[in-house]
């Protein structure tokens, strides 16, 4: 089963709930845990136990297992491996982007079936021009994979490359319409997603983006702890809105460290998230 199947029944079976595992030492330091390697196991396996059957999928993010060098990445690689025997799909947050034999060298770090850190999924920036991640999307279809592109983000300083208006048009727009054609016929749904900040306004209509003709998973920070509404929701994802997969870190994982309590909150974020979204309709 490829990605773009197996996340849509994990959407309608689960909710529209994406879990971030992120061990910011704050975060760390609330649970409770040192900050440490051994830590960002312990964490991220309680997140686990906590989201099962309540969550679409869980999103590690790379940043805070690298720095902690050899030791957490041998700490992403079990995590990795212990959602994959659980049954959560995975999505690994490395924005990697790069050009011809270091973006096969990423693509296969994270995409190659058997790889020590295989995940489900991988975000990727654009920013070299969308055909430079043709490595990675080529590798994701082989092996029944995911990837979720950079588009429109949420921090301000991304509309000065995402805004800015190219020779084919906005570039935000562009990347929309790459991952259109590649999830061209696909049903219920593409396995090339779009990350989309739920707090970007009018930016999709302003830029003229059709996310329903993506027809792929849109990841949307900012639903919840970061204010959007089911107002925003609306505005920014319209008639694309089964498809966005709702992503929250910190506003759960606050509930931590007791998996009981972290997994009501996850549960309530849950049943929060599919109320704004509306009823998935894929099948």
């Amino acid at each position: 089963m490829v990605f773009g199947e197996r996340l849509a029944r994990a959407m309608r079976d689960n909710g529209p709930l994406c879990v971030g595992i992120d061990p910011h030492p704050e975060l760390l330091a609330q649970w409770g845990l040192p900050d440490t390697a051994e830590s960002l196991l312990a964490f991220g396996e309680t997140v686990l136990e906590a989201s099962a059957l309540s969550v679409a999928a869980v999103k590690p993010n790379a940043a805070f297992f690298e720095r902690h060098g050899s030791r957490g990445i041998a700490a992403l690689e079990r995590l990795l491996a212990s959602a994959r025997d659980k049954g959560i799909i995975t999505i690994l947050d490395a924005k990697r982007g790069d050009i011809g034999s270091t973006m096969q060298a990423y693509a296969d770090a994270f995409l190659r079936q058997g790889a020590p850190l295989e995940a489900d999924a991988l975000t990727v920036s654009p920013y070299l021009g969308f055909g430079s991640l043709a490595p990675a999307l080529e590798l994701a279809e082989a092996n029944g994979k995911g990837i979720f592109v950079l588009a429109l983000t949420s921090n301000k300083e991304g509309a000065s490359v995402q805004h800015a208006v190219g020779e084919d048009g906005p570039v935000a727009k562009a990347v929309a319409d790459a991952a259109a054609e590649l999830n061209r016929g696909a049903t219920p749904m593409g396995s090339v997603g779009l990350v989309v900040g739920a707090t970007v306004g009018e930016a999709v209509a302003e830029l003229g983006i059709d996310l329903a003709a993506v027809n792929g998973p849109l990841l949307a920070p900012g639903v919840g702890a970061q204010g959007a509404t089911a107002n925003d929701v609306a505005k920014v994802f319209g008639e694309a809105t089964s498809r966005v997969l709702v992503s929250q870190s910190r506003g759960v994982l606050q509930a931590g460290p007791f998996v009981e309590k972290l997994r009501g909150a996850i549960q309530a974020a849950s049943g929060a998230a599919a109320y704004i979204l509306g009823p998935a309709d894929q099948e």
